[in-house]
């Protein structure tokens, strides 16, 4: 009898490995198809129910961990993606053909770091004006968007990161990007900082904050960044030729 008890509890365990091989096998099948990363919902929908996706998801991460390609998490969705020490590999075969200039380098860290930020805020953080052609080049990347207008005259467009940042640079979430003593390691800081220098924690929430309103119809219909808001001309009075009698040329004063 026992061992017909060990023999049953063998064929159950037996069935729940395969049924979770089968889970797992339909699970990587789905994000490898995906053109787009997952997220944990949209995966349940299309698992047979009562799979604990949070478990499998862990699972196959763990599978995959010391392969080539990695599951991967970013802004809450999973993907696969090359190994982080391999992508010297795929960066042979895609040459950027236009390096980003420095000043678009230094809005990108701005928005990254600062956002939400208008354009006016990236001006005097920066102490230069930013010119519209280096936001286009970033919108053009799709790095960065337009994410609501600001409550204050003019209402200018605020602007923000995007999931694809932090596909490009590796980050599950924006505020893994490194704070002080990280960009002091590395060099990117001047050690003689001057005293209070603060590096903000970085959020891309993408909830409007109480002085932001939402973008208009229109707003995200661009390609490129709107024009910069034009700023008041002062009115100036039209002056109408100034009504006089007619005066005789024989009555003009003389010298």
């Amino acid at each position: 009898m026992a061992e017909k008890h060990i023999e049953a509890d063998e064929a159950a365990e037996a069935a729940a490995v395969s049924m979770r091989s089968e889970e797992l096998r339909l699970l990587e099948a789905m994000l490898f198809a995906s053109a787009e990363p997952l997220d944990e919902a949209s995966l349940k929908k299309k698992l047979p129910e009562g799979v604990d996706v949070k478990t499998a998801l862990a699972e196959l991460q763990a599978d995959y961990a010391e392969r080539g390609v990695n599951l991967v998490r970013i802004n809450g969705k999973w993907s696969f993606r090359t190994a982080t020490d391999l992508a010297w590999l795929m960066t042979r075969e895609s040459t950027e053909t236009r390096r980003l200039s420095r000043a678009a380098i230094e809005v990108l860290a701005i928005i990254a770091y600062h956002q939400p930020v208008s354009r006016a805020e990236i001006e005097e953080i920066r102490g230069v004006v930013t010119s519209k052609g280096t936001l286009d080049v970033l919108l053009e990347t799709g790095w960065i968007r337009p994410r609501g207008r600001r409550k204050t005259p003019g209402r200018p467009l605020t602007f923000g990161t995007t999931e694809q940042f932090l596909s490009q640079f590796n980050l599950e979430a924006v505020n893994d990007l490194p704070g002080l003593d990280e960009l002091r390691g590395t060099g990117l800081l001047d050690s003689r900082l001057p005293g209070g220098f603060t590096v903000p924690t970085p959020s891309d929430d993408p909830a409007l904050r109480e002085d932001e309103d939402p973008l208009e119809p229109g707003d995200l219909d661009l390609a490129l960044a709107p024009a910069p808001e034009p700023e008041p001309q002062p009115e100036t009075a039209q002056v109408e030729p100034e009504q006089t009698d007619a005066v005789p040329p024989d009555s003009e004063a003389k010298d």
